[in-house]
């Protein structure tokens, strides 16, 4: 089982690469792009038996480790990957 996992800035955090990025942006003509948050992400492999303990896992680490919970948040999707998608193709 994989997991992707979304960091964002909260949005009462200031954005300040995001704010850089919008500028950029507008100088290059891209008027109409209002904002831009930006964002890390993260997939992790997971070796657990149900997509219950899978998200429970993913959750711990998230939120102990990935995302500082003072000024980030974060979205967990869940991926069943399946066993004969791992198996290399020549």
């Amino acid at each position: 089982m994989k997991a992707r996992v979304f960091v964002t800035l909260k949005p009462s955090v200031f954005d300040p690469q995001g704010r850089t990025i919008v500028e950029a942006l507008h100088s290059l003509g891209h008027s109409k792009v209002g904002d831009v948050r930006q964002g890390k992400y993260f997939e992790l492999d997971l070796d657990t038996e149900s997509a219950s303990e899978a998200e429970a896992l993913a959750t711990e680490v998230s939120r102990t480790v990935l995302a500082n919970p003072v000024i980030e948040s974060f979205r967990l999707q869940l991926v069943d990957v399946d066993p004969e998608s791992k198996a290399g193709h020549s």
